[in-house]
């Protein structure tokens, strides 16, 4: 989904070059990092991710904690080739890495990661919480993945700023839709272990609102990353069916 924003953004934006690919395959490969660190015994310990066993679980810890280390690298150059291939000056991909590296550092993913990790076995101290917490381990890598998209484009601030509010709303979307389906959805239609949430006492939308409450809280951020569009002027289709499908999904 994150590479399908990055392509949708950078065509909302005006961009048609096929090297916008390789920005795509960056941010998927650090998404594919916090996969692999997140299923670790010290995070959430997790056997099973894509109908697959984990990676330490098919390795070992170790092997897996160095695979998702090594990743990012990769996915700097893998961001590089994209940025060479799109024709974009050394300074504007340095911008695109530094997004793609913020929203994955201390001060986005991991951060969000650390956030989830010190919840555990607590009660949620609210909705502002749980936003706080969402927007940094999940929503900040969907934001930058629509920044991307538009900075590659060479968007103007409007739509840039339009992009960011979508990426923000959408990203708070599929986390609270993540809480739906890990209480509703079964194992085989998540391809990883259904339940973790309440077995591990997560902080989570459907502990705070219950089902059908986290239910309308994902609608409303998805019709709000809608609404963004709009504002912006930006007409996609793309980015209007992803939306849909971030809260409808069933895995």
């Amino acid at each position: 989904m994150r590479p399908a924003l990055v392509l949708a953004s950078y065509r909302a934006a005006g961009g048609r070059r096929e090297g916008i690919a390789g920005i795509a395959a960056a941010v998927e490969i650090v998404h594919t990092y916090s996969l692999v660190h997140d299923d670790l015994p010290c995070m959430d310990d997790d056997a099973q991710r894509r109908g697959r066993p984990t990676t330490h679980v098919q390795f070992d810890v170790p092997t897996a904690t160095r695979a998702g280390f090594l990743l990012m690298p990769a996915a700097v150059e893998e961001l590089a080739r994209g940025a060479a291939e799109l024709g974009l000056s050394p300074a504007r991909a340095g911008s695109l890495a530094a997004i793609l590296l913020e929203a994955s550092g201390i001060r986005g993913m991991v951060a969000g990661q650390w956030l989830d990790l010190e919840a555990e076995g607590r009660n949620p101290d609210g909705i502002a919480a749980l936003a706080g917490m969402h927007g940094r381990k999940t929503g900040a890598l969907i934001e930058a993945a629509c920044l991307l998209g538009g900075h590659a484009a060479g968007a103007d601030p409007p739509t840039v700023e339009a992009l960011s509010r979508y990426g923000r709303e959408i990203g708070l979307a599929f986390q609270i839709a993540d809480d739906l389906l890990d209480a509703t959805a079964t194992t085989a239609e998540l391809g990883k272990t259904a339940g973790r949430d309440a077995t591990l006492a997560k902080a989570t939308y459907v502990s705070l609102l219950g089902i059908e409450g986290t239910r309308v809280e994902a609608d409303r951020h998805a019709d709000r990353a809608l609404t963004a569009l709009r504002r912006g002027g930006l007409e996609s289709e793309s980015l209007a069916s992803l939306a849909g499908y971030i809260v409808r999904r069933r895995s």
